[in-house]
């Protein structure tokens, strides 16, 4: 055992409970009371324990071969290949994948956490809703193992799959600017939503170092589907001093903003490029570009990461973050007002 790894006698003494207390919280035991629990509980947060899944296994008799995954939305194209790339792999290694879409909402995502857990999945693939995971801690303590793909998780330390948001929004700025381009618009998802924070901060901070002078009429978040995108685009299309182009925090939003494009006769004037990529972005006329997620490297790398909880691998939590792709199609190369 390294010797910075946190043991279970490590927790006993940082919440001052005895070795057997620990043991019945992290093994999900009834007959502790509250305060003792939630005693052990925080030690085991601060201390960053992970307890020995195959152990518990054994004990409890929970290996079942099957793994829950819950993903915003399942008709996405983003979510529906996150999850045919982690069924593959998982069809390989026998493992059944129980599925269900969370449409960001946290109450769901914990009712549907509790339901999969009473069937006694051996392991979670998680995009949250909510906005604090913690509430995961009593199934993780009990032998839960939990991959948090997409977000980072929030209040609890996690195993997590991810890409690089911020860069690769700011590679989409950079691309449009290139094009002579300096209003630039950002239409993004809703506020609570991490990555959709993440490529704002991206639009930013590109914006800075290009020396553009943002515009908050053209920095716009609390789109939520394409109707509400396409009713932004044309807000923002109707200012008086309208953006040259356009970048999309999500594939929804990117379709929803081209119907604007199309509606208005604006769509090889306008400049588009759009996060996350989708099925008929290239049979668009212009094509759509798009920066394109690593969707198959995410989920393989999420479902691999469970697995080496699975089968009792110690450690702490391990964040990986995979590069994006700007694919150029046609709409990102619409020429801008200015020299590039």
């Amino acid at each position: 055992m390294n010797e910075g790894r946190a043991t279970m006698q490590h927790v006993a003494t940082l919440a001052g409970v005895s070795l057997k207390t620990v043991s019945r919280v992290v093994n999900g035991e009834t007959g502790v009371s509250e305060p003792l629990v939630a005693r052990v509980q925080e030690a085991v947060e601060r201390l960053g324990y992970r307890h020995n899944l195959t152990a518990s296994n054994l004990r409890r008799g929970r290996r079942t071969a099957s793994i829950g995954m819950l993903v915003q939305d399942l008709s996405n194209d983003y979510c529906g290949q996150l999850l045919g790339a982690v069924e593959a792999v998982a069809r390989q290694r026998g493992v059944v994948v129980m599925s269900a879409s969370l449409d960001e909402e946290p109450e769901r995502e914990r009712e549907l956490v509790a339901r999969l857990v009473a069937r006694r999945i051996d392991g979670l693939i998680l995009m949250p809703a909510t906005e604090d995971q913690r509430y995961l801690l009593p199934e993780i303590m009990a032998g839960l193992s939990v991959v948090v793909v997409d977000r980072a998780p929030r209040g609890i330390a996690l195993d997590s799959v991810s890409v690089d948001n911020r860069t690769g929004a700011a590679d989409a700025v950079r691309h449009l600017a290139g094009f002579g381009h300096r209003r630039i618009a950002f239409l993004g998802d809703d506020s609570h939503i991490s990555t959709a924070l993440d490529r704002r901060a991206g639009y930013r901070s590109a914006l800075a170092e290009l020396g553009l002078e943002p515009d908050p009429h053209l920095d716009r978040l609390g789109i939520r589907n394409d109707v509400d995108a396409e009713e932004a685009a044309r807000a923002v299309l109707a200012l008086p001093e309208p953006p040259t182009a356009i970048f999309t925090g999500r594939n929804t939003i990117t379709v929803g903003v081209v119907r604007a494009l199309r509606a208005l006769g604006l769509s090889r004037d306008v400049a588009l490029v759009g996060f996350d990529d989708f099925f008929t972005a290239d049979l668009l006329e212009p094509g759509v570009t798009c920066v394109r997620q690593a969707v198959r490297e995410q989920g393989e790398t999420a479902i691999d990461l469970l697995q080496s909880r699975l089968d009792g691998e110690q450690g702490p939590p391990r964040e990986v973050v995979l590069a994006t792709t700007l694919v150029a199609r046609g709409s990102g190369e619409i020429r801008g007002p200015h020299p590039a």
